[in-house]
């Protein structure tokens, strides 16, 4: 087992990444000294797997808990959702002290994440992601949030966990697809902070893909590493954590403009990255093989780079862009790279830039397009 830790003073919590984790669920949430009642919230894909076997560990170690079952799908991250879950936790008395467990992907991990900073003013909770992007991205670092229509985590907060606990052996299940997207995000380590690591998944990425135990525990570990030490010295965003977010301006706006399910938030964020190596080549100078070697590595991965937006679309997606919590002063801000491994954020692109990088997007024949569940 690896363990990382989040360094925030007396909000710090461990990262545990390992095979055979989640029958120790409770015997960790009884070390962290919570109330004897909880909740399970999970989605109707995870739940069938995993939510029993999630429950028993707990009630081995002496809580009492029921499961919340939400749809899956990003269609769940709503406030209307949000309202169901406050509902059924009033009607099974949870109290201050109680707690959630966040047992699925990054929807319900920020969506339970957003339940318990706000369910009686914040009660604590644990994540228990079980996809590649919630284990090395979205269950780490406290960002919680639900959609509105006019765009993505537009309503959030940012609220640790106590404890995040990676069972590795969850990946076995995950659906080829959905284990391909969350490697849009392993791979934006590399990009934004460790040339090394992305050295070592372009070497490496065959294995990775076939799961290879030790491999697939280390690049999750360096992952994990990363974001704790950038959440660490920046914790709510005013300015180095801003890193993270490399080509999800575009990302999020792709996921918006084009429709919810059209593609899956890695598939989007792979479009977003190839975007913003061709703008940070624009921009900063980055130099074409480093672009290059960024859209190999996703197209390697089996993620979309290209895609071909119908007019309305184009007009939604600068829509969705401009609502981007990342907007200053009405312009939209990038993370862009210098070189692989060192990024530079809060940058101002101007609109014909954009304009021609999605030129570029389009004109490919190699269009991804896959309808979920592929």
């Amino acid at each position: 087992m690896r363990l990382v830790r989040v360094p925030l003073g007396d909000r710090s919590y461990s990262i545990l990444i390992g095979s055979g984790l989640l029958p120790r669920l409770g015997q960790e949430c009884h070390k962290l000294g919570f109330s004897r009642r909880g909740a399970i919230i999970s989605d109707s894909n995870v739940a069938p797997r995993y939510a029993r076997r999630a429950g028993q560990s707990l009630q081995a170690a002496g809580f009492r808990t029921v499961t919340l079952t939400v749809p899956a799908g990003e269609q769940a991250k709503s406030l209307q959702t949000v309202q169901r879950c406050y509902d059924l936790l009033a009607a099974h008395r949870l109290e201050r002290k109680s707690f959630l467990v966040a047992l699925g992907g990054g929807v319900v991990g920020d969506l339970a994440g957003f339940v318990a900073a706000t369910y009686l003013r914040g009660i604590p909770f644990v994540q228990v992601p079980t996809t590649l992007l919630a284990q090395v991205d979205s269950s780490v670092g406290g960002k919680v949030g639900v959609n509105l229509k006019a765009g993505k985590n537009l309503v959030g907060a940012f609220y640790q966990p106590k404890l995040v606990l990676c069972d590795l052996d969850t990946l076995a299940t995950l659906p080829r697809r959905e284990f391909r997207a969350g490697l849009a995000e392993v791979i934006k380590y590399g990009i934004i902070r460790d040339a090394a690591l992305f050295r070592r998944l372009e070497r490496v990425l065959p294995k990775l893909l076939q799961l290879e135990p030790e491999l697939l525990a280390d690049v999750v570990a360096r992952c994990c590493q990363i974001k704790a030490e950038v959440v660490g010295r920046d914790e709510t965003e005013s300015g180095r954590r801003a890193m993270l977010n490399f080509g999800h301006t575009i990302g999020h706006a792709i996921e918006n403009s084009v429709g919810y399910g059209q593609y899956l938030h890695g598939e989007a964020i792979s479009l977003g990255q190839s975007m913003a190596a061709g703008l940070s080549e624009a921009v900063l100078g980055l130099p074409a093989r480093d672009v290059a070697r960024i859209r190999n590595l996703l197209l390697a991965a089996g993620l979309p780079t290209r895609l071909l937006l119908r007019p309305a679309q184009r007009r939604r997606l600068f829509a969705a862009m401009k609502l981007d919590k990342k907007v200053s002063d009405g312009e939209v801000r990038f993370v862009l790279a210098e070189k692989i491994g060192k990024v530079r954020w809060n940058q101002n692109v101007p609109g014909p830039l954009i304009e021609r990088a999605l030129d570029f997007q389009s004109a490919s024949k190699s269009v991804i397009r896959r309808p979920v569940g592929q």
